[in-house]
């Protein structure tokens, strides 16, 4: 009987002890801002109830445990802060309620049916029903931050705050998409590619993918089966009296931070999704654009605005002149344009005009009462409605924006009378002659260091020719590395990311401002290693499109040959189109095929001097970290002078994509990249490499098996499951079909080829490919 008794006693001791761990709320149990504010988890560490907000209070959750208290969650984050007689009260209804003078205000959970409450040592507080299931947590209703132990659910997305100390929503958005890529938006605005500002590039991953986190500060994505599908960490971080979280900042940037728990010192960024914090779109609001300067973000006003709020650029910039006619009464235009060089915007033009020069899309604009502003890029004007958004500035974007301002000035004070005061009159003219000083000494500050830049220049481009084996232009604008400082970028050439016919590509990471960059180490130096040393240096770097892999810098040093190019973070178009789990949808196809379309179009027909690729292929089309595709190695192009049009040379290009008339000793005109295009568009199509022996033999050959499937009007078969519009893809494959004849002159020129692409030409029935029939 005394041992019944005993075990009895020590049962109700260890229930007790359990349902304190838990740190059990029962209903009917309160709280307020002054007394008892907060339920603790049995740790300590997170508290839940109210923290202090501007002049009042909030209900949340945060980290208790540490002297910089972090709120990690908001309830009605957006509701005004609540006065300092409020009570929270977990109903005898089982809801969490604000109360004020006994009448209900707010509701902070509705979890109606619910027995009790508890807040977890993990950061989560959930709430029971009678028996004892969740019914209700925070961490299915994230709001910035995910803590560990937390999954972001697949449509769910976390909003920044507003400041570190407004936790209402702000501007910027990141979704764990239904596609299975994690995206980062501004607000309100689709969710789309030409909106985003970072992506894990992971669509077609599954429409149940998560991104969870671990103790050891590991991020990552995992598909339905648990898969682990791509790390944004790699995680093993110390776990000891270390704590993280990871959290959308209110500058866009979503970032994992850690906390030493012994030391109490500050959060420490851990990772960022972003290491330029001009990054996200909309940061420095309407006509506002944002200005990188080393590791921070600056926003200014476009000419004529000043901010709206001072202090607060997420509210933008607003004319500091009253808008009037663009004409006045005898047809005089009332303004000037104004121009901001190297900025880009967010497209959303009214007119696109073709025009030779940046002075014709400033008067086209200007004699246009509808345009207030005007975007110049590659001899396309596009004319634009205010306000702007987006904006941004990019010294490696050539775009100009042209922003129309009025001509008249503010007026100055007038008196009753409407004349000028006395004292205001000396005080302009006081200014005038300021100003006028000021102008005359910058202006020789700036002849002075003109002339010194130019000289330097031109002294280190006579020397860099020494040799006799490069002519280099004093245009010419990349930035010049010795072999020592290549060595040190790359850490000794350790990380080899790629290789092609003409060396290896290491990446790196430039030592003064952490960009990370690829290095190619050409290794045929002699003869031919010598002549695409020449040809990517003297073209390649005067050829800009967002569609190339843009080329920063170089390395002539001995007989040391080294490339540096922009940095492409998601590989190669190969990589995702080959790789099972990683295969873009449709829709995003069809962008990849238009973007590659775009800068072979470039090269053939409006860069400075026509360039043959010929060697198109998926290997060398890289994606981007927004999952634009862009055209990189132009190591086998061919340049053409500007009044010839084809040449004969030796054998180009990678076997599969190589068109017949090199095999004919035919002239290699711009048709061999069409040809090469299409057998790549027909893989992007089809998600299959144009040659593949361990298909049936009947399919193993893509164009032919495409061919076979047109006749008999079978197409599902080459999409597949892929929800695709099937007149969209009878046109597709009707292009790529074209594309790939035989003869030359049926290939549609890359101009009609992307016409066709955008859906504003009609596509014909094609021949079979190797057959002569009429042109297109």
């Amino acid at each position: 009987m005394d041992f019944i008794t005993l075990f009895l006693v020590v049962s109700v001791f260890f229930t007790a002890s359990a349902q304190q761990m838990e740190s059990n709320v029962s209903r009917g149990s309160s709280l307020t801002p002054t007394t008892n504010s907060t339920w603790s988890s049995h740790s300590g560490l997170y508290a839940f109830g109210f923290y202090k907000r501007g002049n009042g209070y909030a209900v949340g959750i945060f980290i208790a445990g540490i002297p910089e208290k972090t709120v990690v969650w908001t309830a009605n984050r957006d509701d005004p802060p609540v006065s300092s007689n409020v009570t929270l009260r977990f109903a005898s209804d089982g809801r969490l309620v604000l109360e004020l003078a006994q009448e209900q205000v707010a509701v902070v959970a509705d979890s109606s049916g619910s027995a009790s409450a508890s807040m977890l040592n993990s950061g989560n507080f959930v709430i029971y029903n009678s028996d004892r299931k969740i019914i209700w947590k925070s961490f299915e209703h994230p709001t910035d931050t995910i803590l560990p132990s937390q999954r972001l659910l697949a449509g769910k997305e976390l909003f920044s705050s507003i400041s570190d100390t407004d936790h209402s929503t702000g501007i910027f958005r990141l979704k764990m998409q239904h596609d299975g890529n994690l995206v980062q938006y501004p607000v309100d605005t689709p969710d789309t590619a030409p909106y985003s500002y970072y992506s894990t590039v992971t669509f077609g991953s599954g429409d149940n993918v998560t991104l969870n986190m671990d103790t050891d500060g590991y991020l990552y994505l995992l598909n339905a089966t648990n898969f682990n599908i791509r790390n944004l960490t790699n995680g093993g971080y110390p776990t000891a009296e270390t704590i993280y979280l990871a959290r959308l900042d209110a500058d866009g940037i979503f970032r994992l931070y850690s906390h030493d728990l012994i030391l109490n010192g500050k959060w420490s960024i851990v990772w960022s999704s972003s290491s330029d914090q001009c990054d996200p779109k909309g940061l420095c609001g309407l006509n506002g654009f944002c200005v990188p300067n080393d590791l921070k973000a600056e926003c200014e006003c476009l000419p004529g605005f000043e901010m709206v709020q001072k202090g607060n650029w997420t509210a933008g910039c607003e004319r500091n002149f009253t808008a009037e006619s663009c004409k006045s009464k005898n047809g005089d235009i009332t303004y000037n344009m104004q121009e901001v060089p190297n900025t880009k915007w967010e497209d959303v033009s009214y007119s696109a005009l073709t025009v030779p020069f940046k002075d014709s899309c400033k008067q086209a604009c200007l004699e246009d009462c509808n345009c207030e502003a005007a975007l110049f890029k590659d001899r396309t004007c596009r004319k634009q409605r205010l306000p702007l958004r987006y904006g941004r500035r990019q010294l490696t974007d050539s775009n100009i924006a042209f922003i129309k301002v009025s001509t008249s000035t503010p007026s100055a004070p007038t008196t009753q009378n409407g004349n000028m005061p006395k004292e205001n009159k000396k005080k302009v003219r006081v200014y005038i002659l300021i100003i006028s000083a000021s102008i005359g000494a910058f202006g020789c500050m700036m002849l002075v260091i003109s002339g010194i830049v130019l000289y330097k220049n031109h002294f280190r481009y006579r020397k860099l020719s020494c040799n006799g084996t490069v002519e280099l232009s004093d245009d010419f604008a990349l930035r010049s590395f010795t072999y020592s400082e290549l060595e040190k970028v790359t850490d000794g050439f350790r990380e080899e990311v790629g290789r092609g016919a003409f060396g290896a590509v290491f990446k790196g990471t430039m030592l003064n401002c952490q960009k990370v960059v690829a290095v190619k180490r050409l290794q045929k130096v002699l003869a031919e290693g010598e002549r695409e040393f020449q040809t990517e240096m003297k073209v390649i770097g005067r050829t800009h499109h967002r569609n190339l892999v843009r080329l920063l810098g170089y390395c002539h040093d001995g007989i040391h040959r080294l490339l540096v190019y922009e940095y492409m973070s998601n590989g190669s178009l190969a990589d995702i189109l080959f790789t099972p789990g990683k295969q873009p949808c449709w829709d995003e196809r069809m962008g990849i095929a238009r973007n590659v379309a775009r800068g072979i179009l470039y090269l053939h027909e409006e860069c400075e001097q026509q360039i043959i690729h010929c060697d198109i292929k998926p290997q060398n089309i890289l994606m981007d970290e927004f999952g634009c595709a862009k055209i990189s190695d132009f190591g086998l192009a061919k340049l053409l002078k500007p009044d010839q049009t084809n040449t004969f040379t030796g054998i180009r290009g990678t076997k599969g994509y190589v068109a017949p008339e090199w095999h004919r000793k035919l002239p290699i005109t711009v048709k061999v990249d069409v040809y090469s295009y299409g057998i790549l568009l027909l893989e992007i199509i089809c998600c299959r490499k144009s040659v593949d022996w361990n298909l049936p033999e009947e399919e193993a050959v893509l164009e032919e098996w495409v061919y076979h499937c047109f006749e008999v009007g079978d197409l599902t078969k080459l999409v597949g499951n892929e929800e695709a519009d099937k007149k969209q893809v009878d046109r597709m494959v009707k292009l790529g079909l074209w594309c790939i004849q035989d003869e030359p002159s049926l290939r549609p020129s890359m101009k009609k080829v992307l016409l066709m692409l955008e859906g504003t030409v009609d596509i014909p029935i094609p021949p079979s490919p190797n057959s002569f029939l009429s042109a297109i």
